[in-house]
């Protein structure tokens, strides 16, 4: 019997053992596990789904304000134990302290937004749309919803989803990554401790059990994913066969378009943190970048092997370390075959990442940073997301011909544009078939009062995650005529549809 110690669920309030099955969480960065993580079955996910649906009616009728201060407390917890979060974050998913860190303010960031729910569910009013009748709508609650997150961000995304769902009057239930739970844990027993009730927010650990129960419950109403295209499209499919709203963000391949006019340095710097920051496990990242002209994609190819060159590869903990290691034994093997795959293709390996050894962390699942020149399509390195420290450099002639490879590819999430022409950042912005666009900025990733989400294969839903998208999401909107007509005024029958002529 294993003596690691267990990771339980969190339902109604406190933690809650369930489930026959277990698995072990790993130190990314020693290869050891550290932990058991009880993994839900489908009666302890559907304890969880009952909890939240006996917290609902009191939770919906709770006045917004005070849903909003919820809120505001838990943005105090999460600043106050920002080093413990941090902490459990590196030791879990492997990505270096301050990347954790910078991952945690972008949840407080959600949290915030989630606290101006009063202001956010004010419906809309009409007077006397007719004789002595009035019309307003107003954004109602959904009733128990759900969150399946992924690895790479075990705090910052399902702060994209429960904040604002609870603040909106509904209850939830989170089932968090498999492979660093911890974090996540922690951030739902913070929100009781800010005023959150017993029930509202509830927490099961589990695999593709717990997933289908979620998706197939009819106490669920509405599911939020992110995670892999596959399994996106698997969610939003059994999701909406099951009548359930849904929203499943999906994978992506950011392309990174560099004009011959583009200041160079700046663009590399930008690259090296969007290629090689948390080790590539972004969905945001930029794997690929589309030079213009050979001049442009040799200066690019020169500045990043220079820049590789200065980087420090380590545990998270470490202090001066760039990059941490990869998530799992697994992933890191899906990694390297990646690579391996890509010199087979013939791709031009200028760096290579393969052999590097980080001294008291040898079990570690530690891959360096990767470049590859003369990416073509075709390739799997080229089409596929490979969510690690692999960067790819195409060459292409024009912008045209890099817009339309970006175009024919199935993933539509972020691309950028750096160079100094605003008429040609403006003709990319506008015409690029991708939901998020940065020129001369690599990760264009939304702040909390905008949206989150991509085209194409990268998104499967209509709604967007988190700032005004989380909103409509989480709520369905109720029109309400009334009139109130004069004492003693008695009106006969009407046939014709009723109009204000």
């Amino acid at each position: 019997m294993s003596q690691l110690p267990t990771i339980a669920h969190f339902i109604d309030g406190k933690p809650t053992l369930g489930g026959t099955r277990s698995q072990d969480v790993f130190n990314p960065a020693t290869g050891k596990a550290e932990k058991r993580l009880l993994l839900a079955d489908k009666l302890t996910v559907e304890q969880a789904i009952a909890s939240a649906q006996a917290a609902f009616p009191a939770w919906r009728n709770t006045p917004p304000l005070k849903r909003a201060r919820v809120m505001s407390n838990l943005k105090v917890l999460l600043e106050q134990h920002a080093d413990e979060l941090c902490a459990l974050i590196t030791a879990e998913h492997g990505k270096v302290l301050p990347d954790a860190l910078g991952e945690l303010q972008r949840g407080i960031e959600n949290v915030e937004y989630a606290s101006y729910a009063p202001e956010l569910l004010k419906g809309e009013h009409s007077k006397n749309v007719g004789p002595a009748m009035d019309s307003w709508s107003e954004f109602q609650a959904l009733g128990v919803t759900a969150g399946i997150t992924p690895f790479n961000f075990p705090i910052m995304v399902p702060l994209w989803m429960w904040p604002m769902a609870v603040a909106c009057g509904n209850t939830f239930v989170l089932k968090p990554s498999e492979r660093d739970p911890s974090s996540t844990l922690r951030v739902v027993e913070l929100a009781l401790q800010a005023g959150l009730p017993p029930g509202v927010l509830n927490l099961v650990n589990g695999d593709k059990e717990a997933v289908d129960t979620l998706l197939s419950d009819p106490r669920v109403k509405a599911v939020s994913f992110v995670g892999s295209t596959p399994i996106a499209e698997y969610i939003y499919a059994e999701g909406c066969k099951h009548g359930k709203r849904v929203q499943a963000l999906g994978g992506a391949k950011n392309h990174a378009v560099v004009m011959p006019d583009a200041d160079v340095p700046n663009a590399v710097s930008a690259l090296m943190g969007a290629a090689y920051g948390s080790c590539g496990e972004r969905c945001m990242a930029i794997p690929l970048v589309v030079a213009v002209g050979d001049a442009a994609a040799d200066a690019v190819v020169a500045g990043l092997k220079t820049e590789i060159a200065k980087m420090t590869v380590g545990a998270g903990t470490s202090a001066g370390v760039d990059m941490g290691p990869l998530v799992t034994r697994q992933h890191f093997e899906k990694v390297l075959g990646y690579v391996n795959q890509g010199v087979a293709e013939g791709a031009t390996l200028v760096v290579d990442g393969r052999n590097v050894e980080v001294a008291g962390f040898e079990d570690g699942y530690f891959l360096g940073p990767c470049l590859f020149d003369h990416v073509k399509p075709g390739m799997k390195i080229y089409q596929d997301e490979i969510f690690g420290p692999v960067l790819g450099v195409m060459r292409v002639k024009s912008l045209q011909e890099a817009m339309d490879l970006i175009d024919a590819h199935e993933y539509g999430n972020g691309t950028c544009i750096f160079t100094r022409d605003g008429e040609a950042a403006r003709y990319f912005s506008d015409n690029i078939l991708v939901g998020m666009v940065g020129v001369n900025v690599p990760l264009p990733v939304p702040v909390a009062y905008h949206s989150f989400g991509g085209w194409k294969r990268s998104l499967f839903g209509d709604l967007h995650a988190y700032g005004p998208d989380s909103v409509r999401f989480y709520t369905k909107r109720k029109t309400i005529t009334q009139r109130w007509p004069s004492a003693g005024v008695r009106e006969g029958a009407m046939f014709s549809f009723p109009s204000t002529k």
